[in-house]
């Protein structure tokens, strides 16, 4: 082993300059060589490029060949390399996988970009773009979210465009003529020295698919369609049964798991007493913490599957994407 990787390293020292030279060669190394999708026993000189395409779409001198003097080459999509950023951090342009929040929130994470009429913007969940259904349209959103640190107007960087109302269980019941009621009830109970007390809740008539919302940037140079430590979106699918899957997270940064459930019907503490019931959702391992919430999750080939928005300490909650952009009219 020790020969055949010193006649791999003399031959990679003596062409790496040439590999370079290539546009869209980022990195080249010794690896094992994978095919379909699995690693071999056979040393190969790995090309890292930013985006694996097929020969025909590209010009003939930069086509890799499959060997070099004798030694097989690999090629392998890593995306754009870069210097790793504080996920809490201001950053321009902002990708996915990093702080944002609506001004009277905490902070969560920017999922990514997506499209509505032909026009870019934000994706995330609802309680951090729109405070739990207490946003207003307009409302200024922060990179970073105000725990990391936003303020306003510095790091104002969107504004609330769109939410999804969530149907929590159990609310207050927000009609007046209900709450009058219970009142001239409460009245009459404190008028006889009565301890009883009436409240008034609305039951929860529809359960939530998604806990998603969108923002508009203010410009189009302040964000990437890039996803911090994962690279670009290269499409869609739906959530499977076993399937891989990864996110970047304001948090916990790049995580991998897999779909342990599918068909998930979940109820979900929001904290002050407020619950709400999820159902067609997505459940993985333990891949997230509090603040990954809105957070894109994609699958092994980088297609968009899931939006992250709850978990535990041993579980993650997934809205399926194809829920959140029926919801939202969206596209990538």
């Amino acid at each position: 082993m020790n020969s055949d990787i010193s006649k791999v390293r003399e031959i990679l020292k003596a062409t790496r300059k040439r590999l370079s030279d290539n546009p869209d060669v980022v990195a080249t190394g010794i690896g094992y060589k994978i095919v379909d999708g699995k690693k071999t026993s056979d040393l190969s000189i790995t090309c890292s490029v930013k985006r694996k395409l097929p020969g025909s779409q590209l010009l003939k001198k930069d086509i890799i060949a499959s060997s070099v003097d004798g030694i097989p080459t690999d090629v392998i999509q890593t995306g754009v390399i870069r210097a790793f950023m504080a996920n809490t951090g201001r950053i321009r342009p902002a990708p996915g996988g990093i702080s944002i929040g609506h001004i009277n929130i905490t902070a969560g994470t920017l999922g990514c970009l997506v499209k509505k009429n032909n026009e870019v913007y934000i994706l995330s969940n609802n309680h951090v773009l729109a405070n739990e259904n207490n946003g207003q349209i307009g409302d200024p959103i922060l990179q970073p979210g105000p725990y990391d640190g936003g303020l306003y107007p510095g790091d104002h960087i969107a504004d609330l465009y769109q939410f999804i109302p969530i149907n929590f269980s159990d609310a207050p019941h927000k009609c007046s003529t209900v709450n009058g009621i219970a009142g001239f009830l409460n009245g009459l109970a404190k008028m006889v020295n009565s301890s009883a007390r009436f409240r008034t809740y609305s039951v929860q008539a529809v359960d939530n698919l998604v806990d998603a919302a969108i923002a508009k940037p203010f410009n189009i140079s302040d964000v990437t369609g890039e996803i911090l430590e994962i690279g670009t979106i290269q499409g869609t699918v739906s959530g499977e049964l076993g399937m891989a899957i990864k996110k970047s997270g304001r948090t916990t940064g790049l995580t991998t798991g897999e779909i342990a459930q599918i068909d998930v019907s979940v109820t979900v503490s929001y904290g002050d007493n407020k619950t709400a019931l999820f159902v067609d959702q997505l459940m993985a391992g333990a891949m997230s913490q509090g603040g990954d919430s809105g957070s894109a999750v994609l699958n092994a080939d980088n297609k968009l599957t899931g939006l992250l928005f709850a978990g535990s300490d041993s579980t993650t909650i997934i809205n399926r994407i194809e829920n959140v952009f029926t919801a939202l009219g969206l596209s990538i």
